[in-house]
């Protein structure tokens, strides 16, 4: 995404928002196709990214954007099923602004074209939206818009060879033919044949 393109990503957020409503307490401790995540991980990784990137739209730079994601697993919000779909909305009504994407902002302690935040944004709920219903056995059929962004954000990180600093593992092939959301989740580092291990 280049130049004042702009992207609504309500339809992208409601959809992520329905997921993790429908998470029984049952699966917090399931394993998603991030290794590094149990699905409690992923939804307390969602609520924090989500306050960043909210952040970063509004310009609103402070504790929220400047810090890098660690190595801890992020901790689950208590309130998490009311928590995490009031703040997806909140994401997706700053990035409705036109403003947001312009200039530059801050996201994970990286200072970037805000038109890249919003690509980053756009592909953190197509991905994680992806991890989530996987991991958890429900339908997944993501906004177009948002997986054409997260695809083409994905693409370019990988022709520069940029893997987000240890947020994507190494791609793993897919064919061209492939839907794009599949072509996006190699990109990613994930396999789209990914299925929860037996237990």
């Amino acid at each position: 995404m280049t130049g004042t393109t702009t992207l609504d990503l309500g339809p992208q957020a409601r959809i992520v928002a329905r997921l993790v409503v429908a998470v029984p307490d049952v699966r917090l401790a399931d394993r998603t196709p991030c290794p590094a995540y149990r699905v409690g991980d992923l939804l307390g990784h969602l609520a924090g990214l989500c306050v960043a990137f909210r952040d970063a739209a509004r310009k609103d730079l402070g504790a929220t954007t400047d810090t890098a994601p660690g190595p801890a697993a992020p901790a689950l919000p208590a309130r998490w099923r009311e928590d995490l779909p009031e703040v997806l909305g909140e994401l997706a009504a700053a990035w409705q602004d036109p403003t947001a994407w312009t200039g530059t902002t801050r996201a994970g302690g990286v200072d970037l074209p805000a038109v890249v935040a919003g690509a980053v944004a756009a592909d953190e709920l197509v991905v994680h939206g992806w991890d989530l219903a996987r991991a958890t056995g429900q339908d997944y059929t993501p906004d177009p818009a948002a997986v054409r962004a997260s695809h083409a954000f994905l693409l370019a990180a990988a022709a520069q060879g940029d893997r987000g600093g240890g947020i994507f593992g190494p791609v793993v092939p897919v064919p061209d033919d492939a839907p794009l959301l599949d072509r996006a989740v190699g990109l990613s580092g994930r396999d789209p044949l990914w299925t929860p291990p037996a237990p």
